[in-house]
């Protein structure tokens, strides 16, 4: 049994409370965190659609790791699970799985609608998480906006979760005045800035085909937000889809915090099993590596030639392109109390080597002089050491690694449909207006992947 330091039970994105000096102890940062509560509403027509309930499960899953005074769900139908997701035979039951209540919340507490017509709003902070095509979004409760209907990519459903939860904690956090009375959302099919996601100008082709072989490099908080974004998939055969899920770290109290599979009852286990089992209940094939990535590490040729990357360190990230892999898609995310929301994306190989990309180390948030971690010091809690690697660990929370998925999983499946590749998308959850997208310059026309018909 592994005996776990401050750093590996510290929850996440309580850290940033005290990074940013919100707190001036764990203990007062955790009260902060227990008052932050969310509601979750959901129609009976919605409750029965299997879109709908993508939704509605991904926003518990991400809610209730940043709302810990409580997620509620209210009204819930009597519906059966028609998510393809491992979660239970109803939606009820899943959802209580996931860590949430079903009943109604005290009053004035946040409430995101999943889909739904405009109503007036029920609480200060209500907004509807909408989705139509590839694209997916918030708007306020009472707004008329809605995407242009379409089918649904079944990742758009997950990405309009993941930014009603991101935007529902800018709201009490008090990090963005305009939280809940903005429409915020982006095409998976065109993430451009300049692209209107709510707009009908977006040509998108339906889902006709889905990857077969894929490699997952890191599996904490990118690496499950991917494997969930894969579940959503809607394989014929699940089956058909051949992972390899590469970690060589075990499950800590901490990882629950950012990691969207993992729980108490998984501490102390492998990641690469704890996933692998996961995978397999949703019915897909798995082979797990538990050996570290780095450019001494070599793809065999009967291997998945299309990675998703999640690492978090320049080392392994440098060889991402030296292995052997025809198509890597990669994911980083802000470590620090004000960047902790930034997302950078690429695909390789690009127009610079990972080796240049990477080249230099990135300079963490200088916080041991915050008063919580003078506090631990003076009170005797930690040593300096102690405080030292506490204060190292990253700020983070699961919905910027729900959205990075989504962007990640997108860029392989416009592969497969004949889209636009990007070289890079850089993004900030707390603007998702100003974010960036460059194409890349390679060819990847005669890249067969591997793929099978939805």
């Amino acid at each position: 049994m592994t005996a776990f330091t401050a750093a590996d039970k510290l929850h996440r994105l309580v850290k940033q409370a005290l990074d940013s000096g919100a707190a001036a102890s764990i203990a007062e940062a955790e009260a902060l965190f227990a008052g932050y509560r969310l509601a979750l509403r959901i129609g009976e027509e919605a409750a029965r659609d299997r879109h709908h309930q993508a939704a509605l499960l991904t926003a518990v899953a991400l809610a209730r790791r940043v709302f810990l005074g409580g997620v509620s769900v209210a009204p819930l139908p009597d519906a059966p699970l028609a998510v393809p997701l491992p979660f239970g035979a109803t939606l009820a039951e899943a959802i209580v799985g996931l860590g949430a209540s079903i009943g109604e919340p005290a009053a004035g507490t946040p409430v995101i609608e999943i889909g739904g017509a405009p109503s007036p709003r029920c609480a200060p902070f209500h907004v509807r998480a909408v989705f139509a095509g590839w694209r997916g979004g918030i708007v306020p409760a009472p707004a008329e906006a809605a995407p242009v209907p379409a089918p649904v990519m079944a990742l758009a459903p997950m990405l309009a979760a993941a930014l009603a939860v991101n935007e529902a904690f800018l709201y009490v956090s008090g990090h963005a005045s305009v939280a809940g009375r903005r429409a915020v959302g982006l095409s998976l099919w065109d993430p451009a800035a300049g692209c209107d996601w709510l707009g009908g100008t977006v040509t998108e082709p339906v889902l006709l085909l889905l990857p077969a072989r894929l490699w997952l490099i890191g599996l904490g908080h990118l690496g499950q937000a991917y494997l969930w974004a894969l579940g959503l998939l809607p394989f014929a055969r699940p089956q058909d889809l051949s992972l390899v899920l590469q970690d060589i770290d075990i499950i800590t109290p901490s990882t629950e915090s950012t990691s969207i599979l993992s729980d108490y009852t998984l501490i102390n286990i492998k990641k690469t099993r704890a996933m692998a089992a996961w995978a397999e209940r949703r019915g897909f094939s798995t082979v797990i590596h538990e050996r570290l990535f780095d450019a001494l590490f070599r793809r065999q040729d009967d291997e998945p030639a299309v990675a998703l990357c999640g690492l978090d360190n320049g080392a392994g990230r440098q060889a991402l392109d030296q292995v052997g892999f025809d198509f890597v898609v990669e994911a980083g995310l802000g470590r620090g109390h004000r960047d902790f929301r930034a997302i950078r994306l690429h695909t390789l190989p690009a127009s610079r080597p990972a080796s240049q990309i990477w080249r230099g180390a990135q300079a963490d948030d200088q916080v041991e002089d915050r008063p919580a971690y003078k506090g631990m010091i003076t009170s005797g809690a930690l040593d300096r050491c102690g405080v030292t690697l506490l204060a190292g660990k990253a700020v983070g929370a699961p919905f910027v690694g729900a959205v990075a998925a989504t962007l990640a999983v997108s860029e392989v499946l416009r592969l497969l449909h004949g889209g636009a590749v990007h070289e890079l998308i850089d993004v900030d959850l707390k603007a998702p207006e100003y974010r960036t997208t460059v194409l890349t310059q390679q060819d990847f026309s005669t890249l067969n992947p591997g793929y099978v018909p939805v």
